[in-house]
């Protein structure tokens, strides 16, 4: 067998990147998919060139499906995960792994039991981008890494998304919804995670939609708008990282930047798959671009799913693992616990670090 049957449930705006890539990867073969609203799934089905599509129950029931990609809604990604692990079937969620960590830890359990397993969005450090940026580290090119400054700073959703009130409510945040694609590019690139110290607030009470849809309805801000803090890796370098939706008036700071004992590295914004990347040696007084290596540049969801196709064909680790997603959920979790508690926290859990992909795959292959 060189290729395994793919379903995917949720066909909202993200899947359709999903749908398009998975077509791509010769691994995947998209054999259905599945949404609440199953006319939602036959216009993704008819759209894509899938050949079925139907409710979340007879997708699992369909013994051929070998990897689940759960596109839901975070608050039920435990819930759906977990009955498509209880169906026989591999699973990749979309990020976060869950909402939280009692569920992910339920989640891994479940599939480690049943000799299943999982993986989860982002997949975003795959790309040339970040992968550039691994090599060159990994190179010695800014001698020993020290420390890192990561930054995601915005003024929030209410402006242009039409339904923002779930990214104020529990479980949203700039934390929950950004922090994901940096601190996952951070431990590929630094290795996991020891210690947090973390401090959280916000600069409003409520917000006024002004995208179309909603324009003028005030929503209560039930959760931290500004979320800052240090983290300790097991190899000492220490990382600044603030995501926040409380930047009013825009930001000219860099999205990831690793400094060494010989040298500082500028990393591309993690939720891209691109460059540039810089560097600039001790001495130097300019930057020197890298080129990228050959690679994923353009938006390539699909390549975690596939990635895990091919570890399951082959028997070797996969990349996008559920063990990384869950370090990455905790140390989200980490932030507020210990702003909440004024204390430092301690990384329960702990991953492997990604290897990196070879660096002469073809395109859409990754064996």
């Amino acid at each position: 067998m060189d290729k395994m049957k793919v379903g995917i449930i949720g066909c909202g705006k993200i899947s359709s990147i999903y749908m398009e890539n998975c077509k791509k990867f010769s691994v995947l073969e998209l054999a259905a998919c599945a949404d609440l609203d199953v006319s939602r799934a036959r216009e993704q089905a008819e759209k894509y060139g899938i050949p079925r599509a139907c409710t979340t129950d007879e997708l699992l029931a369909d013994p051929d499906i070998d990897i689940v990609i759960n596109l839901t809604i975070p608050a039920v990604h435990a819930e759906v995960s977990l009955k498509a692990l209880e169906a026989g079937k591999h699973v990749y969620v979309e990020k976060p792994l869950t909402a939280t960590l009692e569920e992910g830890r339920l989640v891994l359990d479940t599939a480690k039991r049943l000799g299943l397993i999982v993986g989860s969005a982002p997949e975003t450090f795959l790309g040339a981008g970040i992968q550039t940026a691994l090599k060159l580290i990994e190179d010695g090119v800014i001698g020993r890494p020290v420390s890192a400054t990561a930054f995601m700073m915005s003024r929030g959703h209410e402006f242009w998304h039409p339904d923002p009130e779930f990214y104020y409510a529990q479980g949203g945040g700039p934390m929950f919804d950004m922090g994901p694609y940096y601190l996952t590019a951070l431990v590929q690139l630094l290795g996991p995670i020891h210690s947090i110290a973390g401090m959280t607030g916000k600069a409003m009470e409520e917000r006024i939609i002004t995208s179309d849809k909603k324009y003028g309805k005030t929503i209560p801000v039930n959760i931290p708008t500004h979320v800052a803090g240090t983290l300790r890796f097991e190899n000492g370098a220490i990382a600044t990282l603030i995501t926040s939706f409380d930047i009013f008036g825009g930001s000219s700071l860099p999205p990831i930047e690793i400094h060494g004992t010989e040298g500082t590295l500028l990393v591309p914004d993690p939720n891209t798959f691109g460059g540039p990347v810089k560097y600039r040696k001790i001495g130097e007084a300019e930057w020197t671009e890298q080129p990228l290596l050959p690679g994923y540049t353009e938006n390539s969801r699909g390549i975690g799913p596939a990635d895990m196709a091919y570890s399951l064909l082959r028997g070797r680790p996969h990349r996008a693992s559920g063990e990384l997603a869950y370090h990455v959920l905790e140390a989200m979790w980490a932030f507020h616990e210990s702003s909440d508690s004024g204390r430092y926290y301690e990384m329960h859990s702990r991953c492997e670090r990604p290897a990196a992909l070879p660096a002469d795959l073809a395109p859409y292959t990754l064996d």
